[in-house]
C-alpha cells in the first residue's frame, strides 16, 4: 500500500472516529500533496519518497512553529502543533539517532577525505541523500561541523 493510500485510509478512520485533530492534519498533509503535484509545467502523481519528503517539511514547518509560538508565549497553539507534529511523524521512517549520524558521518568524512572545515560542503552533499528522511538536516550540520573541526 503507498503512502498516499495509506493517508486516504487513516483518513477515512479519522473522519469515522470523530478525531477532528487527526483529520485536519491528515487533510492539510494531502492538501500539501496534491499542491507539489500540480506544481510545475505538468501534474505529476508522487511516489512514496517524494510524498516523504512532503511530509519532513511539513514535520519541519511544526517543529518551527512551536518554537516560534512557545518564544511567544503562545503555549495553546504551541499544544496544537505539537499534536499536530505527533500524527505527521507517524508517517516517517523511523529517525535516526546522533550515534548512527556521527557513524554516517565518519564513514562519508574518510570516503571523500575531508581534512577540515573547507569540505564541510562536500561532506554534506554526500550525507544528505544517506540520512534523507531519517533525519533533520541541522542535526547533520552540527554533527558534521563537530566532526570535521576536530581533524
Amino acid at each position: 500500500m503507498s503512502l498516499k493510500e495509506q493517508l486516504a485510509n487513516d483518513l477515512a478512520d479519522a473522519l469515522r472516529q470523530g478525531d477532528d485533530t487527526r483529520k485536519s492534519t491528515i487533510r492539510m498533509l494531502m492538501s500539501a500533496i496534491s499542491t507539489e503535484e500540480v506544481a510545475g509545467a505538468e501534474r505529476r502523481e508522487l511516489g512514496d519518497d517524494e510524498v516523504l519528503k512532503v511530509v519532513a517539511r511539513q514535520v519541519k514547518q511544526r517543529r518551527d512553529s512551536i518554537e516560534e509560538f512557545e518564544k511567544a508565549g503562545r503555549e495553546d497553539l504551541a499544544q496544537k502543533e505539537a499534536a499536530e507534529l505527533q500524527i505527521l511523524r507517524a508517517y516517517m521512517p523511523e529517525q535516526a539517532g546522533r550515534e548512527e549520524i556521527e557513524a554516517e558521518a565518519r564513514k562519508v568524512i574518510d570516503e571523500i577525505g575531508a581534512t577540515g572545515l573547507q569540505d564541510k560542503g562536500k561532506v554534506m552533499k554526500a550525507i544528505m541523500p544517506r540520512l534523507a528522511g531519517r533525519a533533520e538536516g541541522r542535526d547533520i550540520n552540527d554533527v558534521v561541523t563537530q566532526q570535521l573541526s576536530a581533524l
